[in-house]
């Protein structure tokens, strides 16, 4: 621990015109002590720069203050982090972290439909979020993250705040809020890291992200082999619609627990930069509020999705299929006054395929243009319960063609245009434009 001072102390003695030997004196000779020459200026400043250098690194020493380490994309992947949220692992040691993101939305709609009809939204201009990231390292083994989100320039949310124990370098256990490990978006959406002005629709209909809730489980790998797995309060299904399993969310504030979930994930990295997975969610969300004729329903949640992703030589493909499926759907609706056009399915499909390539990639420079297409389908009502109808305006399509540029790695510009259609012909194309940050 004080090798490094001590060198630095040697170091500085021996290059001191005290403790200088002359190189002309016989060292056959008896020596003789003799003045030293009156330093001169120079000589004084170069000194006390060492003797600064010498308490920066002792005070660090005594104050416990940390160097960073790296974390590679594989042990971060491992520990679900997008490279911001993982500010807190670069400690070496005890300290604090800090990190943080943001995006802006803006939004163009055509002014008519795919049937011909009018009544377009007006554009809209929204500061999406601002996040801080803020950890501590305890030691080697206790670490506490967190994100806290300012929304839409007002609504303030924690997103995650959890303990970890590192037990070993490929196994940890966390308890807190924590991310539900499912999708490619919702444990990475920080905007740097995903193509795209907007989440997948799959990713915020089917995969609510950022879903997350409390609990606690384990982290690990093996090889190549990554895996994530919690248990965690169920969904709110009194918060479900026609329009998917978002509203179901707890988000951690006095979140009822009489059912809770498990969720879990696999990937698999054959080689560095593409691994394929899969990940489930399964757990109740009647949560003691819907009850019919005196039985309280369970609402049985599963989603199950699979997915893929290769970052290869500056191509970005990502691929993504989804289905949900929720028990007592059709008792629940009625129960909660649900419209016939607007039931909670008792199952629902989303899944998107993107490519995106880096047309400065086989380039030596930091900034990165990357075109990118995106076809999505996604039916939130794909079946309904008996006695009541498909809202055929969730049953949409969205092909998006757009252009992501980082100017640095940490900053993006997206700008793109999306074909809406829907099996009501209600479809509306819009424009969407993305400013993003990340440090």
């Amino acid at each position: 621990m004080y090798v490094r001072p001590l060198v630095l102390v040697v170091a500085l003695l021996v290059s001191t015109p005290a403790f200088a030997q002359d190189p002309d004196r016989d060292p056959n000779q008896p020596s003789a002590i003799e003045p030293n020459p009156a330093p001169t200026q120079d000589a004084v400043e170069e000194l006390r720069r060492r003797i600064g250098v010498l308490a920066t690194e002792i005070e660090q020493l005594r104050s416990g203050e940390p160097e960073e380490v790296e974390l590679g994309d594989e042990r971060r992947r491992s520990l679900g982090l997008a490279p911001s949220a993982a500010a807190a692992y670069r400690r070496s040691s005890g300290g604090v972290s800090f990190a943080g993101y943001g995006e802006m939305l803006a939004q163009n709609y055509q002014a008519s439909n795919e049937s011909g009809g009018l009544g377009a939204p007006t554009t809209r201009i929204d500061f999406l979020r601002a996040v801080l990231y803020a950890g501590y390292r305890f030691d080697d083994r206790f670490l506490f993250n967190s994100e806290f989100e300012v929304e839409h320039g007002g609504e303030i949310f924690v997103e995650f705040a959890y303990l970890d124990f590192l037990a070993g370098d490929n196994l940890t256990l966390r308890g807190g809020l924590v991310l539900i490990p499912l999708g490619l978006v919702n444990e990475f959406h920080e905007p740097n890291v995903f193509l795209g002005a907007m989440r997948p629709e799959t990713e915020q209909r089917i995969i609510p992200s950022t879903w997350r809730e409390n609990g606690g489980g384990v982290l690990g790998s093996v090889g190549r082999v990554n895996f994530r797995a919690f248990v965690t309060n169920g969904f709110s299904g009194a918060g479900f619609s026609s329009a998917g399993l978002r509203g179901g969310r707890q988000k951690g504030i006095q979140a009822r627990a009489a059912n809770l979930a498990f969720s879990g994930r696999l990937d698999v990295t054959p080689v560095p930069g593409i691994f394929a997975g899969v990940g489930l969610y399964n757990g109740g969300a009647g949560q003691e509020q819907v009850v019919v004729e005196g039985r309280q329903l369970d609402m049985g949640t599963t989603v199950v999705e699979v997915h893929a992703q290769g970052q290869v030589r500056g191509f970005d493909v990502r691929a993504l299929l989804a289905r949900a499926s929720v028990e007592d759907a059709g008792a629940a609706s009625a129960a909660l006054g649900r419209p016939v056009a607007g039931a909670i399915a008792e199952t629902m499909l989303g899944g998107y395929v993107q490519i995106g390539y880096d047309l400065l990639s086989q380039r030596n420079t930091v900034v990165a243009i990357t075109p990118y297409l995106r076809y999505e389908r996604v039916d939130t009502q794909h079946r309904v319960p008996a006695g009541f109808v498909r809202d055929l305006t969730r049953d949409g399509t969205f092909t998006t063609l757009g252009v992501d540029l980082k100017p640095i790695p940490n900053v993006v510009i997206k700008t793109e245009y999306q074909w809406l259609t829907n099996a009501a012909a209600t479809g509306r194309n819009q424009v969407n434009l993305n400013l993003g940050y990340a440090f």
